[in-house]
């Protein structure tokens, strides 16, 4: 019972990333996103590039990696870009206490370093998914008429590794935001007005 009360409690600590804010939205204006719907965003989108890439690749611990990637921050906080020029923190520690006496801390530990180190091809697929996970939110502000997301496009995109997700994220914003839906509204609509005026 206190083994898995101990798990309880790690469940726990994870769903707090439900309420962490992910800090960088007040610099660009608009936007908002906590720290577990990143998480996911980057799941998905890693999820996508161990697909579209012609390359052999782990891909369960592509997901575990991309889980895990941001976990730290229920101890730590989400530091943007500009907190980073001033505030340092112990990440690695953070992750190990928040999953000390599991037994898979050592397996986490791992694996988050190998994300952080960037070498493996896996990393870098989780390294790229971070980035095409902020581009897609930024593309949506871009959207939304925000004057400075192209500029934060623009940088984003030059951190990008892997040639799949450089050519992915020329296909993200050539299309919008809403089209995923707005092309079937739009269509089903006009279906609909041909039937009644057939």
């Amino acid at each position: 019972m206190e083994k898995l009360n101990r798990y309880a409690k790690l469940l726990f600590e994870s769903a707090l990333l439900k309420r962490i804010q992910r800090t960088g939205y007040a610099y660009l204006g608009t936007g908002k996103e906590n720290v577990a719907s990143h998480s996911f965003g980057v799941i998905f989108c890693a999820w996508i590039l161990s697909e579209i890439c012609l390359q052999a690749i782990d891909k369960e611990k592509v997901l575990k990696m991309a889980l895990i990637h941001d976990f730290a921050e229920t101890r730590i906080g989400d530091f943007n870009a500009v907190n980073k020029l001033y505030n340092k923190a112990d990440e690695e520690k953070a992750l190990g206490d928040a999953f000390s006496q599991t037994h898979f801390k050592d397996e986490i530990l791992s694996i988050w370093k190998e994300y952080r180190e960037i070498r493996t091809f896996e990393a870098k697929i989780v390294h790229d998914a971070d980035i095409l996970d902020l581009i897609i939110q930024l593309k949506e502000q871009k959207d939304l008429n925000n004057p400075y997301a192209d500029k934060w496009i623009e940088y984003a995109k030059r951190r990008l590794i892997t040639e799949c997700a450089k050519k992915l994220v020329d296909s993200i914003l050539e299309i919008e935001w809403c089209s995923w839906w707005l092309e079937y509204f739009f269509k089903d609509n006009e279906s609909k007005n041909s039937e009644r005026n057939s």
